[in-house]
Parts: structure tokens; sequence; C-alpha cells
């Protein structure tokens, strides 16, 4: 494998790729910061070695909607078209404000909104960075090793928000598609209701997929890092990207939201939140976001929507390279500048594991 340049790195990060930011010096290696402005490094360094990221996206098998792996370049995933890296400004936490039209509230930042340098909105990203094996799956077969990953409710809001803005030209034909389901809803915060209306509501999110399959995009961009199980060693193939669709993604709460009962789970809340958000916005074009997702709690959290463990990931994990990634560990010396590594915190276990591995290296 070519590797990039190394002047190619911003000189202000310390990180490949990222020269112009929201982010100074500092906080790109702060608590909750480094673990967004990595993997976003890594995802330029793929971008300019024409490295392709696994990418989920909804298709139909056999008649049934699955998520399916196949391949794309990450300036598809940054909607960069030929525009390298040095032309691009990273955003991070964010409002990416082409989807405000939508909301009457201000909606919530993600992680990270991706412009050209001259200020157009490419593209919004969730950002996540999870290790390979978790606590779940450690003690199986290596090929069955999978990540755990937490949702939050700004995730699934771009999800609904995303999903809209891509049909938004012909939103009769989406509001024929809740209309039923959706109309004779009397109170849409009331667990027994909701409870039992549930499942009809995600039968038109997934008629509303069958029908809009070309229309789904990059939402999450999960860069996953690899140790030799639950050691803080990395294996040698270390780092890869998995890249989610909105539709692919909002499998992993649909599909376990089919259960009728009075209680709502996180799965079948959030699968009620997107199907009201699709409709009201197919009536209106502008919905109470933030209200929405407010009055829809049903006694849980609202910062948190879900979460999966690395076994029930698994599940809609299907490319060979979540067993060997395609980016070998020792990318970190192309990732990283020289005495950067310092800037890191050891207490915390990805940056202990690159902090020794490059220690290691250098010895």
């Amino acid at each position: 494998m070519a590797r990039a340049k190394k002047g190619g790195q911003g000189a202000s990060s310390g990180l490949f790729g990222i020269k112009k930011s929201s982010r100074t010096t500092e906080m790109h290696w702060g608590k909750n910061c480094f673990n967004s402005s990595f993997p976003t490094a890594v995802a330029c360094y793929m971008m300019a070695n024409g490295i392709p990221a696994v990418y989920n996206t909804l298709q139909t098998v056999d008649g049934e909607l699955r998520v399916v792996p196949s391949e794309i370049f990450l300036n598809d995933v940054f909607n960069c078209g030929t525009l390298s890296f040095d032309e691009l400004d990273f955003r991070f936490e964010s409002k990416f404000e082409p989807y405000q039209k939508y909301s009457f509230d201000t909606i919530d930042g993600i992680d990270l909104v991706v412009k050209e340098a001259n200020g157009t909105f490419l593209s919004p990203l969730e950002v996540k960075l999870t290790v390979l094996p978790d606590s779940a799956t450690c003690k199986k077969n290596e090929n069955e090793w999978g990540c755990e990953m937490v949702v939050r409710s700004a995730t699934t809001s771009y999800c609904a928000l995303g999903m809209f803005d891509s049909v938004s030209d012909n939103p009769a034909a989406v509001r024929g598609i809740f209309e039923d389901a959706c109309a004779g809803i009397g109170s849409w915060n009331t667990d027994y209701e909701m409870g039992h209306k549930t499942a009809a509501l995600s039968k038109c999110v997934n008629e509303f997929q069958l029908r809009h399959l070309n229309k789904q995009k990059p939402l999450i961009m999960q860069t996953v890092w690899k140790t030799q199980g639950q050691s803080p060693i990395l294996a040698e193939n270390a780092f890869d990207i998995v890249v989610w669709s909105d539709y692919a993604f909002s499998r992993l709460f649909v599909d376990n939201a089919f259960c009728e009962g009075d209680a709502m789970s996180r799965p079948m809340r959030a699968s009620a939140r997107l199907a009201r958000c699709l409709w009201e916005l197919s009536k209106s074009g502008k919905i109470r976001l933030t209200e929405i997702y407010r009055q829809m709690a049903f006694g849980n959290q609202t910062d948190k929507e879900f979460s999966i463990n690395g076994q029930n990931w698994r599940n809609y994990i299907s490319s060979d390279r979540i067993t060997r990634p395609i980016l070998s560990k020792d990318i970190i010396d192309d990732i990283i500048e020289p005495g950067y590594i310092n800037k890191l915190h050891p207490e915390r276990r990805f940056d202990q594991t690159l902090y020794f591995t490059v220690k290691k290296n250098t010895q």
C-alpha cells in the first residue's frame, strides 16, 4: 500500500488531513474530542490513498430488506467530489444548516459537518470510534467479534431529516405511506397507545424505504480499532472504517420494534419518532423537532436513543474486513505527527493503546 506524503498533514492539528477545522490543536487531543478527530484523520488518510471504506446499505434480498456491505470512497462519504482534504473545513459538533429549514426549533449539532473551505455545506456525519472486540464477543471465535455501538438521539433525528430531505420534492407520496397509520393516533406520548401502534409505524418505514432505496446516503462513519482480544495491544491489521447509510442505520432499531406491548422499548421509541417525523414533514415541510423528541421520551433519558452490543452489531456486518481490517497498525505513524502522541492521556483506553504502540515503535 502506498503511503500518503507527510507533507499532506495539517501543521496545526497534528493529525493527518485536518488543516482547517472548528477545533484548536489542544481541543483535538482532549477528552471526547480525540474520539472524533482521530477517525476524521483516518478518513482523510484513506481518501488520500484511494482506500475505500466498508459501506453498509439497505437492499432487497430475496424480497426482504437486508443490510448489505459494499465499498465507498471517502470523497463520496464527505460528498466533496474531486476536492482534496486541503480544501475541506471540518466542523465538529456543529449544525448541518441545510436541515434547519425543516424544524421550527434549533436542530442539534452532529459530530462532524464537512464543508468546502469557501463555506458550502457538504455532508453531516455521526462519528463513532469503537473497539473490536467488545465484552459480549471477546470469547467467541475471531470471525464473530463485534463492536458495541451507543447511539444518541441527535443521530436518529438527523436520520429522519436526511431521509426526508432526499425525497422532499414529493411530500404527497410520503404522506400517502404514513397517513393511515399516523392520522388515527390520539396521543404520541402514551405508552399504551404507542406500544400497540409501533409495529404498524415500522411497516410504514419499511414501505418508504422499499420505494426509495436509491435515495439513501452516508450518515455514520464508524472507525473500528482492533486489539488482540481484550488486551490493550493493537492487532497487526488494526483499523478500518464502516460507513452506514441512513437507511441501513435505521434497521438497528426498526428491525427490533416489531413487538406489540404496553411498554415502549428504546427501539420502539426510535421507530415511532422516525415515522412521526416523516409523516409530519410530509404534511407541512417543517416540524417542531425538539418537541417531538422531548414529548416522546416514555420515561427514558432523552440524550441516549439506544445501544447494541457486539453480538447484535455483528448481525448487520458481514464484510470480511471486520475480521481483517484494511489498515495496518503502522499507519499511526502517518496519522499522528511526531511529538503529538505526548498530548494523549494514557488513562483512557484508546489513548493508552496508541500511546504505548507509538512509544514501542520508537524504542
